[in-house]
């Protein structure tokens, strides 16, 4: 039951009227006819199909069996969109994710974020992570290999956000990566990786949001700053790059 219940949850959330259009509307600047994306932790699709509406072929990745089912079904009308099983990460392998039932969003392959967030972050204290599966593991090195390398790519994968960038050694157009609070240390360090990589300009959009929070982008060092000092008080959010120049 609680399995049920958690996906209904999402659907209601990631689904409701008028999301969509707001979407669009966020990814219209990274995304266009053609593109290619990839979509680390596509859960039930909503952003998926934003950029496939967008004219995108996208790659979507949901290692949870159960949601990748669902995953499928949602977005079976949409011929650019590929589903896979797999998680993304620093190498090629399997992993441990750690399933919560309840409340699926926040399955994670990351102990450290579960422990961090569970202690730091009051949303997370009902949280259960009741369930384990292995998965298998494949890194965007070998995705680029396999399709090009993405006009944006967008992780959202509850604290194994560092570990996707650890396997990604070309500098991509843009990136979006979640933070939470709790965890904030680990969003520094995407921003770290994506800086070895090239030159990028950074902005954020607070929670479900779909506008930038800052008028205009930011250099790293400034975002950085702005999450050691707590991200304003915002629970999560999106970190978006884009790149100005390849290193």
């Amino acid at each position: 039951m609680g399995e049920w219940l958690g996906l209904l949850r999402s659907f209601v959330v990631y689904w409701r009227p008028g999301r969509q259009r707001g979407l669009r509307e966020l990814y219209a600047p990274f995304v266009g006819q053609g593109d290619l994306v990839f979509d680390v932790g596509a859960h039930l699709g909503d952003r998926s199909v934003a950029f496939a509406e967008l004219g995108a072929r996208v790659v979507a990745f949901e290692p949870q069996p159960a949601i990748a089912y669902w995953l499928r079904q949602v977005v079976r009308k949409h011929p650019r969109i590929s589903v896979r099983s797999e998680a993304v990460g620093r190498e090629s392998g399997t992993a441990r994710l750690a399933v919560s039932r309840r409340t699926p969003t926040v399955s994670t392959l990351s102990a450290r974020w579960q422990q961090r967030v569970a202690e730091g972050n009051p949303g997370f204290r009902s949280v259960r992570w009741d369930r384990s599966v292995d998965v298998p593991v494949i890194t965007l090195d070998s995705l680029i290999e396999e399709y090009g390398t993405p006009r944006f790519c967008k992780i959202d994968v509850e604290g194994h956000e560092p570990e996707v960038l650890a396997g990604l050694s070309h500098a991509v157009p843009g990136v979006s990566v979640e933070f939470v609070s709790g965890d904030l240390a680990g969003t520094v360090a995407c921003i770290r990786r994506l800086d070895q990589l090239g030159t990028y300009e950074f902005n954020v959009v607070l929670g479900e949001g779909r506008t930038f929070h800052w008028p205009r982008w930011q250099e790293p060092e400034t975002v950085v700053v702005w999450l050691g000092e707590g991200a304003e008080g915002a629970s999560s959010g999106d970190v978006y790059a884009r790149l100005v120049e390849a290193a």
